[in-house]
């Protein structure tokens, strides 16, 4: 079985220098996997035909919308893999939630390890707001790498 590195990549300053340290530290593997996560589209601003209760778009528009992220993220991906000298990098963006949808997908691959950056998040914010890597480090089906912003 090839190790695996499974790298989360949001487009940030902080999930960039994860991306590069937690290779550097991972320096021999067989495989690099980007992934990005965007949320699922939100079908309660579909238009329901109920009045003033309803949407306030069509199902054709909230799919566009969603289309549209998901291409966005797959630009940054590529951008990111080509920036950081990994252009062989395999690509993957993914919607729903961030945490559970990468743990489903390290389990998938199998992943060796995920690296991930955090946002550095205490006390209150982070209990209140949740945190995908929090989610990631209780839940992964293997290692976890993280890079706190200090």
């Amino acid at each position: 079985m090839p190790f695996t590195v499974l790298v989360c990549v949001d487009g940030s300053e902080l999930a960039e220098s994860a991306l590069v340290e937690g290779l550097a530290v991972l320096r021999e593997h067989e495989r690099t996997v980007l992934v990005s996560v965007v949320d699922g589209p939100d079908t309660s601003l579909v238009m329901g035909g109920s009045g003033f209760a309803g949407g306030v778009l069509t199902g054709e528009e909230l799919a566009e919308i969603q289309r549209e992220k998901i291409a966005e993220a797959e630009s940054m991906l590529k951008e990111t893999a080509t920036r950081l000298g990994h252009a062989d990098a395999e690509l993957v963006v993914l919607e729903g939630a961030a945490g559970s949808a990468i743990c489903e997908l390290a389990e998938t691959l199998p992943a060796s390890v995920i690296v991930l950056g955090t946002r550095g998040r205490g006390g209150l914010r982070r209990a209140v707001l949740g945190s995908v890597s929090d989610h990631v480090v209780r839940h992964a089906p293997c290692v976890v790498l993280t890079r706190n912003p200090d």
